[in-house]
């Protein structure tokens, strides 16, 4: 699996080589326990040691390995965190989606309707990295969209696991089918009409019953 190139643009040679090394230990092909040397990784990616030591910060941060003394130590990201993580989207977003359903938000429904109707697109083409980048620029446009600087500066602290887990996710759920992807796809469509209605109850029931339901789907997909 690779990291999409899009999602890669602008980023500095640092931020590329934690993107790739976020991947291999959420998929684990990094396993829990293993030392990382700055030296085999800076090998490995044809490079000086600086960006690795840039990418060993970006993912201590993000709780993924322990720096020590003799390297990073890989931490890993185990089911519980997974769902932790999909506790915290969840708050995020649904304060996002009351706060924009205090107004009228018609270009905002237009753009998240476009979103949708390309992660079908990625259906039809059997493409799970682009509907992944497609599901996640849908949520992510949702929260940015808020205008609130403390929850986009949260959002921020875990957006690369969020797409990491995403594209990693994506990829196991297209294994069944055509139909079960187009149904994900139209479950964001939910978001929308609830968004649409502008009412706090609907959105309320809407945005809890979309993440334990995806919260499921995730736990089946990484078990």
């Amino acid at each position: 699996m690779q990291y999409p190139v899009t999602w890669l643009k602008g980023a500095s040679l640092g931020e590329s080589i934690a993107c790739e090394l976020r991947l291999q230990i959420i998929n684990e092909q990094i396993k829990p326990g293993e030392v990382l040397s700055e030296n085999r990784i800076a090998a490995d990616f044809n490079t000086s040691r600086s960006p690795v030591r840039e990418a060993f910060k970006a993912l201590s941060g993000e709780g993924l390995i322990r720096l020590e003394r003799m390297g990073a130590v890989v931490v890993g990201l185990s089911l519980q965190d997974v769902k932790e993580l999909y506790d915290v989207r969840y708050l995020i977003e649904s304060f996002a989606l009351q706060r924009l359903a205090a107004a009228s938000q018609d270009g905002l429904i237009l753009r998240l309707e476009q979103l949708i109707d390309q992660m079908k697109l990625a259906v039809k083409y059997n493409n799970s990295v682009e509907f992944a980048q497609q599901d996640f620029a849908f949520h992510e446009t949702i929260v940015t969209e808020a205008s609130h600087t403390r929850i986009l500066h949260l959002w921020n602290s875990i957006r690369h696991i969020v797409m990491t887990v995403i594209l990693i996710t994506t990829e196991q759920v297209f294994s069944l089918g055509e139909e079960r992807m187009n149904w994900v796809a139209e479950k964001h469509r939910t978001l929308v009409e609830a968004l649409r209605s502008g009412n706090p109850d609907t959105l309320h029931r809407v945005v809890q019953d979309y993440f334990e339901d995806s919260g499921k789907t995730l736990t089946r997909s990484l078990s």
